[in-house]
């Protein structure tokens, strides 16, 4: 049977899907072709009229969560000025919730220590997306008139990244949720938005 191309794309957004949620579970070099399949409700045989292989799975997959982070969160923000978007932006990032949903989450800290390891196409996807999301802060920074926008929506996105993978990784929750609290009063005081 002959599947129409939009057909085609509905699948291969169902196999990204699963992965995204394979990656950010097990990590990248843990994701498996057959388990993705299943979890997908696919065939094994069907990935290879998508995908020629793992590899190539696993960069369309970074791209995908990406991509899906960046399109949610412009919908989260839009019509909003961008002092109040630039907030709620960092009061999510730094939230409790996000800290403890991993599989629902931002990309960057998930994948961040994996994809030194990744192949080129990985590495690739992974550092188009990281600017796609600073290119987001960047605007708003850019918006509220701060001298070289970029540069600070750089230095914004590595305090994010860093302290919900701090807060990840600290066992004792009062800790964790003071690292979190800590991020979220600096950075709201150097930007103005306190």
């Amino acid at each position: 049977m002959r599947y129409d191309t939009e057909h085609k794309q509905r699948t291969r957004e169902k196999i990204l899907d699963a992965a995204a949620l394979a990656v950010r579970e097990e990590g990248p070099t843990q994701v498996g072709v057959a388990a993705v399949m299943s979890r997908a409700g696919l065939t094994h045989g069907g990935f290879y009229a998508h995908f020629p292989a793992k590899e190539q799975l696993v960069a369309a997959t970074i791209g995908h969560m990406f991509d899906t982070t960046a399109a949610q969160l412009r919908q989260r923000s839009e019509g909003l000025p961008p002092a109040q978007a630039l907030s709620g932006y960092i009061e999510a990032y730094l939230s409790p919730w996000h800290r403890d949903h991993r599989s629902e989450g931002c990309p960057m800290p998930v994948l961040a220590s994996d994809v030194p390891r990744l192949s080129e196409p990985s590495r690739q996807a992974y550092a188009e997306g990281v600017r796609s999301l600073t290119a987001l802060l960047d605007g708003w920074l850019s918006a509220l008139d701060f001298v070289d926008p970029n540069t600070l929506a750089m230095s914004v996105m590595s305090e994010l990244v860093g302290a919900i993978s701090l807060a990840r990784a600290e066992p004792d929750t009062a800790r964790s949720d003071a690292i979190l609290e800590a991020t979220y009063q600096q950075l709201h005081f150097r930007l103005g938005l306190a």
